[in-house]
């Protein structure tokens, strides 16, 4: 698979809520209890503010426009900015699948999207780079929602069989194309103007330039060889020295950094799924020493491989 299909098959989301929102007149919905999932949703009619939780300025929301949360922070829907929110629980209860919640008056803004769970325990690791809001905002890129969007919007307005199983394949569609368009968003061209606010670096970001989703493209692909920081470069097509600090900025992390998270990441994995020990586990992911194994994956995971497998 390619790099963010990885990422994405590691954190494991799952569609834990697929709903739809319809609001009218004066409203505010707050969102605490985030930790833990993933949300993204798509305004299709109306338009809203959104204040997350440690973010100075609101965002604005239009019709056409998606969003995706992926850090957990609490966050607010509201239709003005100095109005008292409800709790969220209190509109969407927690067992609720499908089907459209509304508040107020209706008929002013609605949303459609979905709440993904998502492993915990990787979460941090691949996670805590992202901003706290990725928005798709760009005229040309809301087309390529619109279609899953609208799909979603039928199965929630009118349930029939199989709505759910539908509506939450739909989830992952919205999720990945929106993934997929921030990134694009974000990556950089020759007409780029300087960009503002905090840096952009990690591996989401990485991603959206060709020549780093190549390198990390390769290590994905055999990450049990013994890469080296040349033939790193030699894959994205540039010098050893340009390379290294070409990555550093966008990744945050040097090659051989964001090499070893990633196998430990994949050890984890095995360690909770398949009952492999070490031994079998270690020469997988390029290590031929047990304990260089150990000590490498208690220093990225913070457990020794036997307490996160429970014992293997």
């Amino acid at each position: 698979m390619d790099p963010l299909s990885d990422i994405l098959s590691l954190l494991r989301p799952k569609s834990y809520v697929s709903a739809g929102f319809d609001a009218g007149g004066d409203w505010a919905v707050r969102f605490d209890d985030q930790q833990g999932y993933i949300k993204c949703y798509a305004i299709t009619r109306g338009g809203c503010w959104l204040t997350v939780d440690g973010l100075a300025d609101p965002l604005r929301l239009q019709a056409g426009e998606s969003f995706v949360m992926p850090s957990g922070r609490s966050f607010t829907l509201a239709s003005g900015l100095d109005l008292t929110p409800v709790a969220a629980r209190e509109i969407f209860p927690p067992a609720r699948e499908g089907g459209v919640a509304r508040l107020g008056s209706g008929g002013g803004m609605f949303l459609v999207g979905s709440r993904f769970a998502v492993d915990a325990g990787r979460a941090g690791l691949l996670l805590a780079s992202l901003p706290p809001v990725l928005h798709v905002h760009a005229p040309a890129d809301r087309e390529a929602l619109r279609w899953a969007v609208e799909r979603m919007i039928d199965e929630l307005h009118d349930p029939r069989p199989g709505s759910q199983l539908i509506a939450r394949h739909l989830a992952h569609m919205m999720l990945v194309q929106a993934l997929r368009l921030c990134m694009t968003e974000g990556a950089p061209t020759r007409t780029s103007p300087p960009r503002t606010g905090p840096p952009r670096t990690g591996w989401f970001f990485a991603l959206a330039d060709p020549r780093m989703a190549a390198a990390i493209g390769a290590m994905h692909a055999d990450p049990a060889r013994r890469w080296t920081v040349q033939d790193l470069a030699a894959a994205a097509g540039m010098s050893r020295s340009a390379f290294a600090a070409r990555f550093r900025e966008t990744a945050g992390e040097t090659p051989m950094e964001y090499l070893t998270r990633w196998r430990m990441l994949l050890a984890a994995d095995r360690l909770e799924t398949t009952g492999d020990p070490v031994s079998v586990i270690a020469p997988d992911l390029g290590y031929w020493s047990d304990s260089a194994f150990s000590t490498a994956f208690k220093r990225v995971m913070g457990r020794p491989p036997r307490a996160w497998s429970g014992g293997t």
